[in-house]
């Protein structure tokens, strides 16, 4: 198996996987002849691009398979196994190796749950029977571990991304007063951007959404960046991204969440705030305890972070409880009396 001729080209997350063979790729689906097993085991890279091909994700979620099987082949592979031979134990032992390996409990869940799904696809392929259906993802603990920024610090951050980069700051200004996701951040194109009953919206993309029946407010301080910014790129048409890519050799294409996720995390780290508590989820965390500390409720914060959960909202409050206790600081009544 040659993983390196398995790697795609360009951006992987802006362009489609192109997946190197020496063979024309079969498409496995209603009326396509099905995969020879012995032809699966000689031809990793055809067995790896008839999954994707037959998988109707976007192209993220594509992107994500990709790198989670290619984890999955690679320990096959350095492990000593075979593929025709691996069974249920096997899918554990590669569940254990990845949490050996320190990695996030959510970088774990999305690896396995491509190997869930692949293995899905190869039983109705009728490849190999599913020996992944009974593996689960590792919990994670409750709550949210990332930190917020308070306003001076979010202050702070706006106004050094404003004389840094227009783009930049257009982005970390969006986030911080909508909470939208990376994902929702480089879905968006400029057609997004309407009007409903005289307020200006975005359309949001949700994760695993198609109908973008979600949006959030645009008000004029998180309009205004945009704006500016769209205006330095001229004539531009509805179907173009929002936010597109500065950088050499790649200029002009749509963002990826890693480079977002990248230009968050380098401004919070040139304000100081550098510790691995802090990323650009940090950003969406911070629009959800602003709003609770400035008169909004937990219900305002569901709807404007798109929560599915109550629960998960309503995780916010304590934040507030907690800082609340620490800025009253009732035992200080304390010092002056005893």
């Amino acid at each position: 198996m040659n993983i390196g001729s398995m790697v795609p080209k360009g951006n992987m997350m802006n362009t489609m996987c192109e997946i190197t063979t020496d063979f024309e790729l079969p498409v496995v689906s209603s009326g396509s002849r099905p995969l020879e097993r012995r032809e699966s085991e000689e031809n990793w890279e055809v067995l790896l691009a008839a999954f994707l091909d037959s998988q109707d994700i976007r192209q993220t979620s594509r992107d994500t398979y990709y790198w989670g099987m290619v984890q999955y082949f690679r320990w096959i592979e350095s492990s000593g196994r075979v593929m025709k031979g691996m069974t249920a134990a096997d899918i554990m032992s590669f569940k254990s190796y990845l949490i050996k390996q320190k990695l996030s409990a959510l970088t774990i869940s999305s690896y396995l749950t491509a190997v869930r799904r692949f293995y899905a696809w190869t039983e109705n392929t009728m490849l190999y029977p599913n020996i992944a259906r009974s593996v689960r993802p590792p919990r994670g603990k409750k709550g949210f571990k990332k930190m917020h920024l308070n306003e001076s610090e979010a202050s702070e951050l706006l106004t050094y991304l404003k004389a840094k980069s227009l783009r930049d700051y257009a982005i970390v200004n969006l986030i911080l007063r909508t909470g939208l996701r990376t994902i929702e951040v480089i879905r968006a194109d400029i057609g997004d951007i309407k009007h409903k009953r005289g307020r200006r919206i975005l359309k949001v993309w949700g994760k695993g959404f198609d109908d973008k029946e979600n949006f959030v407010i645009l008000g004029d301080a998180t309009w205004g960046p945009i704006q500016e910014y769209l205006n330095t790129r001229g004539k531009t048409r509805k179907d173009e991204p929002l936010f597109l890519t500065d950088g050499k050799g790649h200029r002009g294409a749509r963002m990826s969440t890693r480079s977002v996720q990248y230009v968050c995390k380098e401004a919070m780290k040139s304000i100081g705030l550098d510790g691995h508590e802090y990323s650009a989820h940090s950003l969406r965390h911070t629009t959800a305890v602003l709003i609770l500390k400035n008169g909004g409720d937990w219900q305002d914060v569901q709807r404007v972070l798109r929560h599915a959960s109550p629960a998960t909202s309503q995780i916010y409050t304590a934040t507030i409880e907690e800082e609340v206790r620490l800025d009253r600081n009732p035992e200080g009544i304390l010092d002056n009396v005893i």
